[in-house]
C-alpha cells in the first residue's frame, strides 16, 4: 500500500509522522518527496548505496541555422524563450522540458541537450529502504525529481510518500500513485486552513484520506469539527509532549520508545482499515 503524508505548511509534523510510520511497518519504502528541505534521512540514517544525477532535456540552438522567425517564442507558453539582438534566448530555469519547441522550429536549429537539476539518493535504514530527491539550489522546479523518485521505488509492498509541504505541482505529482493519504495538520485556526487546502486537493484527485492531529493540547476541536463536516475520519492525535518533542529535535526515532509504538502502529492499522488494503 502506498500511503501519501502531506501537511498544508512545513513544521506540522509530517515528516515525524512518515519516517516513523514507515519504521514500524517495515519491511518498507521510505520516499522523501521533500525535495527543496528533504530532512527524513536526519530520523532515518540510512547507508547510501547508490546517488544518481536527474536531468531535463531544454533547447539548445544552433545559430546557423536560425532565421529569426520566431516560432519557438510564440510557441512558448511558459516564456522561456525570448528573441534579443537578433538572437533565440533561453532562461533555462522555467524551462519545462515540453520539447515542442525543437518540433516546431522550421530549419530545425533546436535540439535538445540534458540539464541536471538534482540528484536522487538510495540506501537502507533497519528494514527500510530510503529515497531521498534533493534539488538544485535555484531550479523552479522539481517535479521530474519526484517523478524520478516514484518510478524508482517498488511498486508492491508499504511505501510511505512524504510529500512537500502546501498544495503546489509538487504535492500533486506526490500524491498521484498513492492508495491513501494521510493529512497532518495541528489544531489551531492557521493548521485548519492548511488543512482545508490539502484537503480539497485530495479530493480533487479522488483519493480516500484520514488526518492526523499533531501537537494536540486538548483543544483539537476545531479539527475535529472539520473532520465531520467533510466526512473524514481522524486517525490518531498525537499529544503535545515535551519527551515527544525532545526525541524529535534530536533526530529520534520516537517509534523506537515503547511508550509511542504503539501509536504509530495503531495509525497503520486504521488507514489499512479505512482503505480496505494492508500488505
Amino acid at each position: 500500500m502506498r500511503i501519501a503524508v502531506l501537511s498544508g505548511k512545513g513544521g506540522t509534523g509530517k515528516t515525524f509522522v512518515s519516517v516513523n510510520l514507515a519504521y514500524v511497518v517495515q519491511p518498507s519504502t521510505y520516499i522523501d518527496c521533500d525535495i527543496e528541505e528533504p530532512n527524513g534521512y536526519l530520523f532515518l540514517k540510512p547507508k547510501i548505496s547508490e546517488t544518481r544525477k536527474v536531468s531535463i532535456m531544454i533547447p539548445e540552438f544552433h545559430a546557423d541555422k536560425c532565421d529569426g522567425c520566431r516560432a519557438c517564442v510564440k510557441f512558448c507558453q511558459y516564456n522561456a524563450l525570448a528573441f534579443i539582438k537578433g538572437k533565440p534566448r533561453l532562461f533555462a530555469e522555467i524551462c519545462h522540458s515540453c520539447g515542442g519547441c525543437a518540433l516546431l522550429c522550421p530549419n530545425k536549429a533546436i535540439v535538445e541537450t540534458g540539464r541536471d537539476i538534482g540528484i536522487i539518493e538510495r540506501g537502507e535504514s533497519e528494514g527500510v529502504t530510503v529515497y531521498t530527491g534533493i534539488l538544485k539550489n535555484g531550479e523552479a522546479t522539481g517535479v521530474p525529481i519526484i517523478r524520478q523518485l516514484l518510478k524508482a521505488a517498488p511498486s508492491a509492498g508499504n511505501v510511505i510518500i512524504d510529500c512537500p509541504p502546501g498544495s503546489a505541482c509538487s504535492v500533486m505529482e506526490s500524491i498521484k500513485s498513492a492508495d491513501y493519504c494521510l493529512l497532518v495538520a495541528e489544531p489551531t485556526l492557521f493548521g485548519l486552513n492548511n488543512l482545508e487546502l490539502v484537503a480539497r486537493l485530495v479530493r480533487l484527485f479522488e483519493k480516500p484520506c484520514g488526518i492526523v492531529i499533531n501537537k494536540d493540547t486538548g483543544t483539537g476541536e476545531i479539527i475535529d469539527r472539520f473532520a465531520v463536516e467533510n466526512n473524514i475520519p481522524v486517525l490518531l492525535k498525537f499529544p503535545y509532549d515535551s519527551q515527544l518533542a525532545a526525541l524529535n529535535a534530536k533526530g529520534f526515532m520516537a517509534a523506537k520508545e515503547d511508550k509511542y509504538k504503539p501509536m504509530f502502529k495503531h495509525l497503520f492499522e486504521s488507514i489499512s482499515e479505512k482503505s480496505g488494503g494492508g500488505e
